[in-house]
Formats: structure tokens, sequence, C-alpha cells
């Protein structure tokens, strides 16, 4: 069994720090190379995590260094081409969403890794959250009984303003799609994984910051396969009342045959059963590279799979599931109606 990886990485980006971090503290990977379109950033990424090669060529990168796998950190237009050459060199994949401009696009992606035979990821860590883990365990327990209606409201109020998005992700600015193409995305892949599948949605959508282009506020409205429901109430230009809205992203309130749970954005948790006094939930988090260290333990999850050989938890054909549901969200939102699947 395979006890240590070679790794090399595309990307300098803002949220690529968090990834080099969490690849750092992963004793069997060997971050080995990286490459980027603007050398300068790169080495700034080099010197602090201490990654010791850098080309200005990813493909020669990929063949040169020969690396086990490569992790892509660039931006969704850019992943067909590398992942499709990683593919050719029999390199395994963990790719940062979103995935791909389109549904079709992605499953071309996805369809080209399998087809090649290398394992394939998508780098989604919200699930990986330390309060969905708890709250996973708590349903599956029945702690409160069968789940009927997840709330969740985010607000991370970082898009108001002529200047919004400007000092972390410009690009953001740019997307005709952004509210749910990039970041209800996570919900949606997180809901899946605490309440099943998702059978029919129904979407209000605008825009309130004239100056992007895409969508930044939002309803969606959720039926699962199970009979279940959940409404993400989501806003990226409104403030939320919190110090740190990153960690959590907003507050959940879980309804169930049994009672209910509340996650407030500090991340405490209370269960109160029927009829009950509410008492607190303690479970171990730790408030470390990005909230809660979702990202060092989706990199961990990725590195025990290739070590014992298991399948993914994100597989390349589970992810499409989450990006049929964005796509009929932006459908439904289109025409008014609720979209099944």
């Amino acid at each position: 069994m395979r006890r240590h990886f070679k790794c090399v990485a595309i990307g300098a980006g803002y949220f690529s720090g968090f990834q080099y971090e969490a690849w750092n503290r992963i004793p069997e990977v060997d971050l080995a190379a990286i490459s980027n379109r603007t050398e300068s950033k790169a080495r700034l990424k080099m010197a602090e995590y201490g990654i010791p090669r850098f080309y200005a060529d990813w493909r020669e990168m990929i063949e040169r260094e020969r690396p086990d796998f490569v992790d892509i950190i660039t931006p969704p237009e850019t992943h067909s081409e590398i992942c499709a050459h990683a593919a050719k060199h029999g390199v395994s994949i963990i790719c940062q969403k979103p995935l791909a401009p389109t549904l079709e696009e992605s499953a071309r992606i996805v369809e080209g890794a399998r087809d090649a035979g290398v394992r394939f990821m998508v780098h989604e860590n919200f699930r990986w959250q330390p309060w969905y883990r708890e709250i996973k365990r708590i349903v599956q327990g029945g702690g409160i009984g069968q789940a009927t209606h997840l709330y969740f409201r985010m607000r991370t109020g970082d898009g108001w303003g002529d200047d919004a998005y400007l000092a972390r992700q410009p690009f953001f600015r740019d997307y005709p799609r952004l509210l749910v193409y990039e970041t209800a995305v996570h919900f949606i892949d997180t809901f899946r994984y605490l309440l099943g599948e998702i059978v029919e949605v129904y979407a209000k959508l605008r825009r309130l910051n004239p100056v992007i282009r895409g969508e930044d506020a939002g309803q969606i409205l959720f039926s699962f396969d199970g009979g279940a429901t959940a409404t993400l109430d989501a806003n990226r230009f409104n403030e939320p009342e919190t110090d740190t809205p990153r960690y959590t992203f907003g507050e959940l309130r879980l309804d169930a045959t049994g009672g209910h749970l509340v996650m407030e954005a500090d991340s405490s948790m209370r269960i109160k059963p029927l009829g009950e006094v509410a008492r607190l939930v303690e479970y171990e988090r730790e408030n470390r590279n990005f909230a809660g260290d979702c990202v060092y333990g989706v990199q961990r999850h990725f590195v025990d799979c290739l070590l014992s050989e298991d399948g993914f938890e994100s597989t390349g054909e589970d992810y499409l599931k989450t990006l049929a549901v964005v796509d009929a969200v932006y459908r439904s939102a289109d025409s008014g109606c609720a979209v099944r699947l």
C-alpha cells in the first residue's frame, strides 16, 4: 500500500493559502511544486509554505514532476483543459469548485477522468465543517427524530458598495451567475449530505448591488426524496451581526419529529426535544484555517481514500447531482415555477 504521495498545485490566489497550509499538515503528502500565471504571487506562496519549485507552464510541471496528484485551484473556465491534461498523464485530481462554467462541461470533466482511469474528487469543503459532521451524527442517531425542515440564513456582508469583492475575490464581480453558482452550491451539497437527494426546487433570485453582473441574494426552497424540505435564505449584500461571518456563514435550524436543533453563527449548538428544556451540544471544533478547518478535513479525506483505495464522498459523479440542482435553481428563477429533478 502506498504511504506517501507527491503533489503539485496550480494557482496562487486568495483561497490557495488555505489549501497549502492544510497540505503541510498531512504527513503523507509532499507538496513539490506550484504553477501560477503570475510568478510573483506564486513566489510569495512558496516562501510562506515551503514549496521548493515553480513552473510558469503547468503542463511542463505535470510532465516533469510526474506527481501522484494535482491540486487545481484556478478559475472554473480553466479546469477542463487542466483536468484533461492531468488525466492523460495518469495523474489523480482534486479540483476546486465551481467545477466548470456549465453543467455540460462539468460532466465532460468527470467523464474524462473516469475514462482515463484516474482518481478524481471535487474540493467541496462545506460538508467537512465540524458542525455539519455533528449534525449528521445526531440525525443518523435519531437524537431528534426524523428531520422535517432545515432552514439556513446566510449574510456575508462582503458584497455591498462600489468596491464589493475587490479586496479578496474581485473576479466575483464579473460572474454572470454568482450567489448560487459560487456560494449556494456549497449549501446544496451540504443539504444533500444531511437530508438526501433533492427532487424539487423553487427559487427567487435577485441582484442588490448594481456594480456586479450576477445575483447576490435569493430564497430557495428544496424538497427531498424522504419528504423533508429546506430553505436557504442567502444574501451576500447585507451584513450579519457577528465578527466572524465566514466561520459558519450563518445560522441553522433543523426541525424534526422529536424536537429541533439550532446552530448559531459562533458554531454553538443546542438540541430541544419536544416538551423538554434545550441543552447544549458538546462537540469538537476549532476556528482554524477556514471555516472550522474544513479544508484540512476534505484534503485529509482525499489522502485517506488514496491510501485505502476507498471511494470519495465527493466523487465526480456524485457532485454532478449537486450541479444538476444548481442548474434547476436557475431554471426555476428564470421561469418563476418549481422545477422537478
